[in-house]
């Protein structure tokens, strides 16, 4: 530290906290602290010594301070320079705010800005849904996927966000294709130069989307400004899920006007307005009187949200919604109403209550996106199969139409010839999970085969069966000059992984790095391979739907998959690039052989029938 009149305090994000006069105020406190102690100031002294400052001694008794202290810090019988002073009166600050009750609900976090004395607040609720979305949207990425996922519970959001990668891969993900990435800087460790480029970049990019960045600089997020930066992931996340409130992307829209003046109207207003709208015309139907005009002390008590869902899902109804009279209770009973209907949840019941407005229309927006779309997946998958002209499309009003699109789908699911006892088109409008579940796995596994069947290396028109994908299989391992080999979809000896990876380095040799590799013997080997099997096949392309406990726990139908997914990414490669001794003739020999069987769930277990009896 320098002298008393020269740089107070070292570290910018600290100077920042402060005005000039307040660092010398506190300065001539800590001063008068130390040297009333003979032995150097403490940590476990402080408690004590704090109650002569105003708003800290004031709002605090000694008792709070102490056990605060005791919480936040493991060792208290260390030295307190005056940088580790400032830290502890900023917590005690923070928490003798939100003691009186003049900070924001929920929120735990003050800072100040460094353009005026105002303290500025981050919700925990709001910072724990960003953080959840965030999870789920950029799991995948090739370069956060090893930070991820955050744990809302500490501030490791704005640590990430530092180098301005994950900014910029969010805001992609809101609006695809804003910015190339190859412009984005991703090494490991970024140069000062880089990392300003990178915030330059995502700061651009999303006042390009409608952002407002107004007086927010890269220095902010150099410092891990938390209310700034949270403030701009919060728009970026808010014009993600407002994405299709236009006419243009839901045409569907144009039934809350009643003319062409008003669609003209309709197409002026900012979406969340059009989410409004759209909520109030949901609302009318199921006998709402009360209009909804925000989304904050309009919902609080879960009222307007009961009556949306009983309109948007009605087989979900609990009547006891509309009837309890705690708000609070309410809200829970909306929030498993969503979740029965599968959507996401962007709040909690006490944000519903408190009336979070960001939350709020976070959570409404999502409803507003939810669709049935078996129909859409199965035209995707067999195209031309879907009569769209007796399909009912979204916001569907009455809900026999929408048994009547399940109808076909399960119709169409019989002419797919999927295993489909005893399934109606109510069991999917009604949420059966275990009957849906069945069927899309049927489907994803329809569109695996016929991945594999449209290749040129296929047996000639011949339906590839589950048997042909085993043989395969079995043949690359061998060929590669491995003892290994797998019995069926269900051998247990999977467990371990080494089959897969053996698998994985025969159709890409240079894939699997041996000394990674464990012997798969206990429960934590056995998840480390599995980990790796599913990190290198999507490294080299291949699309996998499963999770390490599948691999471990031998999933019959995920192991079927996994399988047939390296087999169609190996299929694709062009024959030069292939390893040695691979060839479309044996690919086709192997077809050729192999018994052909039916599409149905038993298939993958008539292999093992014929291994077991040999």
């Amino acid at each position: 530290m320098a002298g008393y009149f020269g740089v107070l305090v070292s570290d910018p994000w600290l100077q920042n906290q402060f005005t000039q006069v307040e660092l010398r105020s506190l300065k001539s406190s800590f001063m008068a602290m130390r040297r009333e102690s003979s032995s150097g100031l403490k940590l476990a002294e402080l408690p004590e010594k704090m109650s002569r400052l105003k708003h800290v001694g004031e709002n605090l008794t000694e008792q709070e301070r102490a056990s605060f202290l005791q919480e936040s810090y493991q060792n208290l019988d260390v030295d307190v320079d005056f940088e580790l002073f400032l830290r502890v009166y900023l917590k005690l600050q923070a928490l003798a705010t939100e003691r009186r009750g003049s900070g924001a609900k929920n929120a735990s976090a003050f800072l100040k800005s460094p353009t005026s004395t105002l303290l500025h607040t981050i919700s925990e609720s709001e910072k724990a849904s960003y953080v959840a979305h965030i999870n789920n949207y950029l799991a995948e990425d090739e370069f956060l996927k090893k930070y991820l996922p955050i744990d809302p519970a500490t501030n490791d959001l704005f640590e990430i966000a530092k180098d301005g990668v994950l900014i910029c891969k969010l805001i992609n993900v809101a609006v695809p294709g804003t910015i190339d990435e190859r412009a984005i800087n991703t090494k490991r460790v970024l140069n000062p130069w880089e990392r300003n480029e990178n915030h330059t970049l995502c700061l651009n990019s999303a006042k390009a989307i409608g952002c407002t960045v107004v007086n927010i600089g890269t220095q902010d997020f150099i410092e891990g400004r938390r209310h700034l930066v949270l403030g701009v992931i919060s728009q970026i996340i808010k014009i993600q899920l407002l994405a299709d409130l236009n006419l243009k992307k839901t045409p569907q829209l144009v039934e809350l006007v009643d003319d062409s003046k008003d669609v003209e109207e309709l197409m002026s207003l900012p979406p969340e307005k059009i989410l409004l709208r759209w909520m109030n015309f949901q609302l009318r139907k199921g006998g709402y009187s009360r209009t909804v005009t925000n989304f904050s002390s309009d919902v609080k008590d879960a009222e307007a949200y009961a009556h949306l869902l009983n309109v948007l899902a009605p087989e979900h109804t609990n009547p006891s919604t509309l009837t309890v009279k705690d708000h609070l209770e309410r809200a829970k009973l909306v929030l498993e109403h969503a979740d029965k209907m599968g959507c996401k949840r962007y709040l909690t019941a006490k944000d519903i209550v408190d009336g979070s407005p960001n939350l709020n229309l976070a959570f409404v927006a999502h409803i507003f996106q939810h669709r049935w779309i078996l129909l859409e997946t199965l035209d995707k998958v067999s195209p031309g199969i879907v009569n769209w002209k007796i399909a009912s499309k979204p916001p569907i009003k009455m809900p026999f139409r929408k048994v009547e699109n399940c109808n076909q789908v399960v119709k169409i699911g019989k002419q797919l010839k999927f295993s489909l006892v005893n399934i109606a088109g109510n069991d999917i409008v009604q949420g059966n999970k275990k009957l849906i579940l069945a069927y899309l796995w049927q489907l994803m596994r329809y569109n695996m085969l016929q991945l594999l069947k449209n290749l040129r290396f296929h047996s000639h028109g011949k339906e590839i069966t589950d048997a042909d994908i085993l043989e395969w299989a079995n043949s690359k391992v061998r060929n590669s000059g491995s003892q290994s080999r797998m019995d069926s979809f269900k051998d247990k000896s999977l467990s371990d992984g080494i089959f897969f990876l053996e698998l994985l380095s025969a159709v890409h040799p240079r894939s699997v790095n041996w000394s990674l590799v464990t012997k798969g013997l206990s429960e934590e080997e056995k998840k480390m391979n599995a980990t790796y099997i599913i990190s290198i096949a999507r490294k080299l392309g291949c699309s996998i739907f499963l999770l390490p406990e599948d691999i471990i726990e031998v999933n019959q139908k995920m192991m079927l998959t996994l399988t047939a997914s390296i087999m169609y990414w190996t299929l694709k490669q062009p024959a030069e690039e292939r390893p040695c001794g691979s060839s479309d003739s044996e690919t086709g020999s192997i077809l050729d052989t192999s018994s052909n069987s039916t599409m149905d769930d038993t298939a993958s277990e008539s292999s093992i029938d014929d291994n077991s009896s040999n």
